[in-house]
């Protein structure tokens, strides 16, 4: 018997056992630093949704995305490794990689009987191909073409499963039909559909706030949003203008999903966790410090310092997540897939960088966590590790700074140079053998 028939035989075991499994349902945010939301100190920008939501559940301060930019932490959201062990560890080479043994948490929830669902962007493999997303455990996909498309918030067209549809509004030169919105849409309604005794796996994967890229170039604007409401009369630049109107869109767009759950009788049995892939971002115009979009944290997207790895999230589960709960212990995005299928009530994988935080989650003590390990291949190769409360950064070059998390949040202070505790040694030791060496994506210190 092969392993993946004693994992669906085992699953089916389980299914019998448990018929009212939780629904689950992942929110990803592009691009939103951690200080981009009311209920992490922002105080210009308006997010009533997310705040209530993240106060009805447990508020990560220590919680971090699988990596520094979009493609790898997706990657590590969906495999449950590390950078230093998945197969997409960067942006260039991303659209063609994840092949069909790497198997994803969509495959492992579906084969055990979850109904599967994807609306926005995958960035994982492109049509044709194993890593496309009906091959890696969804039934329902509705998105981008590639991670370049996703940049367009006009697009002409858009993937459904194994074919596509045209936005007829936006054909030609006219921008009509902004595909945030049209996606949202398209998961309503596949909500509308889904029945209590049927649970599901919705990854609803929004591009909102990420710039276009391409449009801010040449512009200066990349913030593409069909309106600057409530904001337009604010004494701001008008990219900043447009980068608030993006960040409370996705927070209506939020309310909607969850008000759906609610009118469907879904929500008391769901389990949601709200998370961005990557710490703000300072692209098409936007100066991430107009809003202090890092918060306290140092750096942005495409650093390996807090502000760029480090991410808001939450996660909500009615009456067995205590509401109005905030939580230090750190967590990384290949936490997920084992915290998800302990929910569900399957085995995971036993190879995986990642554990289960669920019992953490609805309150229990904080388990020691393995050390987290993340690493940058962008304009040369740099990577990080934390453990316990110190982290090591090495930089391009090879020169390795330290930090005391615990008293120094903002990563000020470099004690590389004192090691205080004598810690330096184990993290430069970590550094070094936290990864398997990819052709790929070599190591190049």
């Amino acid at each position: 018997m092969t392993r993946r028939e004693w994992m669906a035989l085992t699953s089916a075991s389980l299914l019998a056992q448990s018929p009212a499994r939780p629904n689950l349902v992942f929110i990803l945010a592009d691009d939103l630093g951690y200080g981009d939301l009311g209920c992490y100190g922002q105080e210009k920008i308006a997010t009533p949704h997310l705040d209530a939501l993240a106060a009805s559940g447990v508020r990560f301060t220590s919680a971090y995305a699988g990596a520094t930019v979009c493609a790898p932490s997706r990657c590590s959201l969906m495999t449950g490794l590390h950078t230093g062990h998945t197969r997409v560890r960067g942006n260039g080479k991303n659209e063609t990689v994840l092949r069909a043994e790497d198997r994803t948490v969509a495959e492992l929830l579906r084969a055990s009987g979850y109904r599967t669902a994807i609306f926005g962007k995958w960035g994982l493999g492109q049509l044709g191909y194993p890593g496309y997303p009906t091959k890696k455990g969804w039934e329902e996909w509705v998105g981008y073409f590639s991670q370049t498309q996703a940049h367009n918030y006009y697009p002409e067209m858009l993937h459904r499963n194994d074919g596509f549809f045209e936005l007829t509004g936006n054909t030609g030169m006219r921008r009509r039909d902004y595909a945030p919105d049209v996606i949202h849409g398209y998961a309503l309604r596949w909500l509308e559909a889904r029945k209590a005794e049927e649970p599901f796996f919705l990854c609803y994967n929004s591009t909102i706030p990420h710039t276009n890229n391409e449009m801010g170039r040449d512009t200066g604007n990349g913030q593409e949003v069909p309106e600057d409401k409530p904001y337009s009369a604010k004494p701001w630049p008008q990219v900043e203008k447009n980068f608030a109107a993006m960040v409370s869109r996705l927070d209506r767009l939020v309310g909607s999903l969850v008000a759906k759950l609610k009118e469907r009788g879904l929500y008391e049995n769901t389990l949601i966790v709200f998370a961005s892939d990557n710490g703000a971002h300072k692209e098409g115009g936007h100066d991430p410090a107009f809003f202090r979009s890092s918060g306290p944290l140092r750096g942005a997207k495409r650093d390996l310092y807090e502000g760029g790895i480090r991410v808001p999230a939450f996660a909500v589960w009615d009456q067995r997540i205590a509401a109005g709960g905030v939580s230090d212990a750190p967590w990384a995005f290949w936490d997920v897939l084992p915290t998800f299928c302990e929910a569900a009530g399957i085995a995971a994988p036993t190879e995986l960088d990642g554990r289960s935080m669920l019992t953490q989650w609805r309150g229990g003590a904080a388990e020691a966590h393995r050390p987290f390990y993340w690493e940058f291949h962008e304009g040369g190769f740099t990577r990080a590790v934390r453990k316990g409360q110190w982290k090591a950064i090495q930089l391009k070059g090879g020169n390795v700074e330290l930090y005391d998390l615990s008293k120094d949040l903002g990563e000020r202070v470099d004690l590389a140079a004192s090691d205080p505790a004598g810690v330096l040694k184990e993290l430069r030791e970590l550094l070094m053998n936290s990864r398997v060496e990819s052709a790929d994506w070599p190591t190049q210190v």
